[in-house]
């Protein structure tokens, strides 16, 4: 009687190979997830926090010395503040040592003198709290000699509190903020129009030039390469290059249409709804159709092209050929296109923020994020606004794969 051999995958062999693999894999796991896990972690912690930008820096005591008066006046000032206006900071004190020459008068509570060494105790400073020490000294010599001594010694001051960021104290105030009223829906269908439709035009119009140059002919390298102007040019110039192009005033577009009679006054392109909404649309339509003609145009001339002379030979016509033949071959690469430019056009910023900073009813939701976090520094309500992108983008790839991938073989 022979044994059985043990299932494959279980034997010590594989189990070696198994700690391998992972061994191997393990920087890159690491490396992604510093790069990508930790940051989504941090963004979904803040938005769960009162974060504005002057919480960036922890609650401190900040000191400022100076040597201030004249004659029987000279005296030291220390101003001390709270760094925050709201947090307390406790076990405040500072420390200071006077120079050489220098020789302190009457000390007042809180601070003591000990030689040459001044130490004070402030317990707890609140909030927004100012305090002003001033200690009576007498110089052997020119004050204005001591000026820089005095000033330069850098007191030390010790103290902390609690930092808005780090505590365990959470809130559902960003998301109220978020979804409170009409605006939000507003900036979330202002962002799926500008997405599906600047990624289907996208689409569409790679498609079209791709079934222009799917054929040889002379220059065909030239005008392959001035397609791709739009994706390779600088943003900034070609958005510049538009709104100059568009403006109501000077621009070329304007003075043609009332030169021809299509326009009795000039068409603020950029600043009046819903006129804005769809010229940042074409715009990101033209921008990015280079990189759908790119895979379609590959993918196209990688087809057995003896299925179009079959088809010839019964006579199709060429609507037939492309319905027929050449969409159910592309139908996998404009998956794969439309998944990718979809979640890249969900979450651009340059392109709206260059051409109308997000006025005239362009405003979309990573516009929005950069609004709440820096324009009004509320860091924790532009986290909120991060994470319902970041949920928005994983729902709509669940119905991706769970749908149109699995019919179209992804």
């Amino acid at each position: 009687m022979t044994s059985a051999s043990p299932p494959t995958g279980t034997g010590a062999l594989a189990k070696r190979e198994a700690r391998l693999a992972w061994t191997l894999l393990a920087p890159t796991i690491i490396s992604v997830s510093l790069v990508v896990i930790l940051p989504l972690l941090a963004i979904f912690w803040i938005s769960f926090k009162p974060f504005t930008l002057s919480d960036l820096r922890p609650p401190a005591p900040v000191v400022r010395e100076s040597l201030r008066g004249s004659g029987d006046d000279l005296r030291i000032e220390y101003r001390l503040r709270n760094s925050s206006q709201e947090i307390a900071v406790d076990g405040v004190t500072l420390t200071d040592v006077l120079p050489d020459g220098v020789t302190a008068g009457e000390i007042i509570e809180p601070c003591v003198l000990d030689g040459q060494e001044l130490f004070c105790d402030f317990g707890t400073l609140e909030g927004g709290q100012r305090e002003r020490i001033r200690v009576p000294v007498t110089v052997d010599g020119d004050p204005d000699a001591f000026e820089d001594a005095v000033e330069g010694s850098e007191p030390r001051v010790t103290g902390s509190g609690s930092s808005v960021l780090t505590n365990f104290e959470f809130s559902l105030e960003n998301y109220a903020r978020v979804f409170d009223g009409d605006e939000f829906w507003g900036v979330l269908w202002v962002t799926l129009f500008y997405t599906v439709f600047g990624t289907i035009g996208a689409l569409v119009m790679g498609l079209f030039a791709a079934l222009l140059l799917n054929k040889s002919f002379r220059g065909q390298g030239i005008i392959r390469g001035l397609y791709l102007f739009p994706y390779v040019a600088p943003v900034i110039a070609v958005a510049f290059t538009w709104v100059t192009l568009f403006d109501p005033f000077s621009g070329s577009a304007n003075a043609l249409l009332v030169q021809m009679g299509l326009s009795s006054e000039p068409i603020n392109f950029f600043g009046e709804r819903p006129l804005a909404l769809i010229m940042v649309t074409v715009f990101e339509i033209w921008r990015y159709f280079p990189l759908s003609f790119l895979f379609i145009l590959a993918r196209m001339q990688s087809i057995d092209s003896s299925m179009y002379e079959a088809a010839d030979m019964d006579g199709a016509s060429p609507f037939q050929k492309f319905w027929l033949l050449s969409i159910p071959q592309l139908l996998g690469i404009l998956s794969v296109l439309f998944l990718l430019r979809f979640i890249w056009t969900f979450n651009k910023f340059d392109d709206i923020f260059l051409l109308t900073g997000g006025n005239a009813g362009t405003r979309t939701l990573t516009v929005n994020v950069y609004e709440q976090a820096f324009a009004i520094s509320n860091i924790g309500a532009g986290a909120a606004v991060a994470v319902v992108i970041l949920m928005c983008l994983i729902a709509f790839s669940f119905v991706f794969f769970r749908f149109i991938s699995r019919e179209e073989g992804l």
